[in-house]
């Protein structure tokens, strides 16, 4: 058996053989590979699969897991708490004299670095388990011949010797020898970055210049590139890992991530909180050598103040919240393919998509075939039929309500009986017409070719009306574009029909052939529009998103859709509209426009980009060929699960049924995704800017630190652990309402305006601490203590402060997580208050336990704790009327 290797030696090969197999015969190509144009039996392609293994390239094979636990600890918040761990050994181990050493901080900086890199680790593998399994539900067949018989099999079932069919829309499976082609053109922009199809052609070899350059070789296909247009049919000779290029293709395919607006927000939040840290730590470290004259302690407690800006839980959080999202999206029957897409999701402010199968049915149904005269004739139904029958091409809805209406309307045996296809000139997007060339019994070629009406009427001189030939007179001409707007007004789609006896030779048919026709009727069809449209648009437009209609299709059509949905059909532009005009023309154009009519591939991928330009978050819904130069634009690409395989492979989410009512949900649960990301950052933001505020007020005016640099390190991380309970948070319903976007400019005023609010309690915590609590419980002032007594005085008043912090902490969360009133008109999940609550709890019983000698803590009376109660009542009354304020002068809290 013909198998290949993956080492670098053996790939060029692997080369090589590719050259051999270009340059000979494809009869002997098929004696190599043991097969024949009959395909492989079931029995012989399984035992190949059991030999060769899946067709599947290991690319992105996962990381060992001792590797992913690795990379775990080098996030850029895990470096920054290793490298304030090796300072604070450092500084103790250089600073401190020999009995003074203590290394608890360093201890607690690297246990806090370990639980980040295990919950991120653990967390990791759940997104990509989560991913293979979402991934499973969503079906990549080829089209394959095994025993005889055309079949669609899953193409991790391909191998070497299948033969496969080929369409517009496909993307390569595996590679192989081309056997037969027609007008097959292909793109291989995943493999050289080049953006034009070019031709490739079964029965030409590669020529002299083109020998050296196996990507150029016309009459082999490698895995990952797209079939644009045309048909053909190959056989496999490498899968898997052994292809030359297909390991490349799927890297690319599966590791190139698109960069979201939120994506580029947590760069700009992670360096805000940098700087933050790259400023604050070393002042604090100033103002308390300067004061307090005790450098090596203010080094230790300039690093625990750094720990405390450090969000080391952040990526962990955000990991967290998308796997929640993309489960809770699978169960309404969406799967997301690229995580970082949901955020965008939600974002989305605008939804482009065609009408078919998106506002109508998805089943077009031939209501009429009419010659010229209207009248309805078999003839008319029977060429038709003989078009869509023998088309190898992709089929598209029209052919197959052609060939369903023609099976109960007339004898279709009879029809394959008596024709015999000869060749065929496939569709594209610039003839929009497609054509077959059969012969009958006698052996008279017959071309038949439908279409849109214009092309169809730019390549034909002649009508026919009941037998009779007469030439294609202007007068004809405006009749018939006539009798088409007609039908179009009533919502029927149009396709004409014509014909041409005795083209030119077999084997030299192409578009050049599509002229001097003679049109021969009408072709009516109706995709009515669904039931659940009109509700769905109108919920769409109450969730702030605006769905705008790009298609192919006609103005008239798509009119008579669209206000059957409840569309504006003011203004329609067609896609020539767009030719010669300036870029802030298009701008404006795109903004007073919801329905694009005769639309390129090309310049639906430029409405999207000017939209974006307009800064729009844009949603594109699309499930054919045509789609995908939109789909690689759009800020999330949504295809649907019988879409063709390029829309599948370039979509960041698929949905298991085409019904703007899933995307809808969809989109809901990107907000609640968004939202929580937004809540961690936000009110960790504000949180930590309060105490940092605090820290430094009290370095400036109390005589000493007003929490020990390891007290400030089991805060933080108590307060970290806590925060892993907010993806399983909800949020307000009417947040979920409206589009939702980044926008780093608002935190500072976030930052400035609830951060000083815990900050003033803090500072009457200090007050009652230091003036009232310390001196009650020492018997002295601090000033009139004695050497044992201020020790005793400093340890009670930074556990009364730990303490104090630690439920202000816990209970911003519910204070900040939604507009109203919290606990009464609103409050956290179950998950969440049991967290935050949870471990203010055990915060406050730490310094009751062996613990609080470990770390330092004084006693303080359980009286103390009213005092607390009262701050913290205090606190939410006060953060509730900044709130109120805020809301005033912003249109949104998170």
């Amino acid at each position: 058996m013909f198998k290949f290797n993956t080492t670098n030696k053996k790939q060029q090969a692997n080369t090589k053989l590719v050259k051999r197999i270009a340059e000979e015969d494809k009869f002997a190509t098929l004696q190599r590979l043991k097969t024949s144009t009959s395909g492989l039996t079931q029995r012989d392609a399984e035992i190949r699969l059991a030999q060769q293994g899946p067709n599947e390239v290991v690319t992105n094979q996962r990381n060992s897991k001792i590797q992913s636990l690795i990379k775990s600890f080098f996030t850029p918040f895990s470096v920054v708490l290793i490298i304030l761990a090796i300072i604070s050994f450092l500084a103790n181990y250089f600073l401190e004299p020999v009995g003074e050493k203590d290394f608890s901080t360093s201890i607690i900086l690297a246990i806090m670095v370990c639980i980040a890199a295990v919950v991120r680790f653990v967390q990791d593998l759940k997104t990509s388990d989560a991913v293979e399994d979402l991934m499973e539900l969503v079906s990549v067949t080829t089209n394959v011949k095994r025993n005889r018989k055309n079949v669609e099999l899953p193409t991790q079932d391909i191998v070497v010797g299948d033969i496969i069919n080929l369409a517009a829309g496909d993307i390569i499976p595996a590679d192989m020898r081309l056997l037969r082609s027609k007008d097959l053109f292909c793109s291989s922009a995943s493999l050289n970055g080049e953006s034009q199809p070019i031709e490739k052609i079964a029965n030409k070899k590669p020529s002299a210049t083109q020998i050296n350059n196996y990507l150029e070789y016309p009459n082999i296909l490698y895995e990952g590139t797209t079939i644009v247009s045309g048909s053909g049919m190959g056989v496999v000779f490498a899968t898997g890992d052994n292809t030359v290029f297909g390991k490349l293709a799927r890297t690319l395919a599966k590791t190139k991530v698109k960069q979201t607006s939120f994506d580029i927000g947590i760069r700009k939040i992670s360096t805000l909180l940098l700087l933050m840290t790259l400023i604050i730590a070393p002042l604090v470290f100033l103002i308390n050598g300067s004061i307090k004259g005790d450098w090596s302690n203010a080094l230790v407690f300039a690093i625990a103040i750094a720990v405390g800006l450090t969000p080391e839980m952040l990526p962990v959080i955000i990991s967290s919240n998308l796997v929640r999202g993309s489960l809770e999206l699978s169960k309404h029957g969406t799967i997301v393919k690229k995580m970082n897409s949901i955020q965008n999701f939600g974002s989305a402010d605008i939804l482009c998509t065609d009408k078919t199968g998106t506002l109508t049915q998805d089943k077009v149904v031939l209501e009429r075939h009419f010659n010229l005269a209207l009248e309805e004739k078999k003839k008319v139904l029977e060429l038709a039929y003989l078009n869509s029958y023998y088309q190898t091409g992709m089929k598209d809805l029209i052919d197959k309500a052609i060939i369903e209406a023609a099976a109960g309307e007339i004898d279709t045996n009879d029809i394959q009986y008596r024709y015999t296809k000869i060749d065929e000139i496939p569709f594209d997007f610039t003839r929009r017409r497609m054509s077959v060339v059969v012969a009958d019994a006698e052996n008279e070629h017959l071309l038949l070719t439908k279409g849109a009406a214009e092309e169809m009427l730019a390549c034909s001189d002649r009508v026919e009306i009941d037998g009779k030939i007469m030439p294609l007179t202007q007068q004809w001409q405006e009749k018939i574009r006539h009798e088409i707007k007609q039908m179009n007004e009533d919502g029927f789609r149009v396709v004409l029909l014509g014909y041409k006896k005795n083209p030119a030779p077999v084997g030299e048919f192409g578009p050049e052939d599509e002229k001097e026709l003679i049109l021969i009727g009408f072709l009516a069809f109706l995709d009515p529009p669904k039931e659940s449209a009109k509700e769905v648009l109108n919920n769409l437009r109450k969730d702030g998103i605006k769905v705008k209609i790009l298609t192919g299709d006609n103005e008239a059509v798509t009119r008579a859709v669209c206000l059957q949905v409840g569309l504006n059909i003011e203004t329609v532009y067609e896609g020539s509209d767009f030719e010669n005009k300036s870029f802030d023309e298009m701008k404006k154009m795109v903004e007073e426009c919801d329905i694009f009519v005769k639309v390129s591939p090309e310049i639906k991928a430029k409405i999207i980009n000017v939209l974006k330009s307009n800064d729009h978050t844009v949603a594109y819904l699309g499930d054919g060929i045509n789609d995908a130069a939109a789909m690689r634009v759009a800020d999330v690409s949504v295809s649907v699960d019988d879409a063709v395989d390029v829309a599948k492979k370039t979509a960041d989410i698929i949905l298991l049924r085409k019904d703007l009512r899933i995307l809808e949900k969809g989109v809901r649960i990107g907000r609640q995704v968004f939202g929580n990301s937004m809540k961690y950052i936000k009110i960790t933001l504000s949180s930590n800017f309060g105490n940092m505020l605090s820290i430094l007020l009290a370095s400036l005016f109390l005589p000493f630190l007003p929490m020990l640099p390891l007290q400030i390190v089991v805060l933080d991380l108590l307060y970290g652990v806590s925060c892993l309970s907010i993806p399983f948070d909800t949020m307000n319903p009417n947040y979920l309402e409206v589009p939702r976007k980044w926008h780093v400019k608002k935190l500072p005023k976030f930052m400035l305006t609830f951060g000083p609010v815990s900050s003033l309690f803090d500072i009457l915590t200090f007050g009652f601490l230091f003036y009232y609590l310390c001196p009650k419980l020492v018997g002295h002032s601090y000033a009139a203590a004695s050497v044992s007594e201020k020790i005793s005085f400093m340890a009670i008043f930074c556990t009364g402060w730990f303490v104090e912090s630690l439920w202000t902490q816990e209970t911003v969360i519910s204070v900040l997580r939604d507009p109203r009133f919290p606990f009464l008109k609103q409050h956290a999940t179950l998950p969440v208050i049991i967290a935050t609550f949870g471990v203010a709890i055990i915060g406050t019983i730490i310094p009751f336990t062996p613990l609080a000698k470990i770390m330092n803590f004084g006693f303080v009376p359980l009286e103390y704790l009213f005092f607390v109660a009262l701050m913290l009542i205090l606190y939410i009354g006060l953060a509730s009327l900044v709130k109120k304020w805020y809301m005033k002068r912003e249109k949104y809290l998170i």
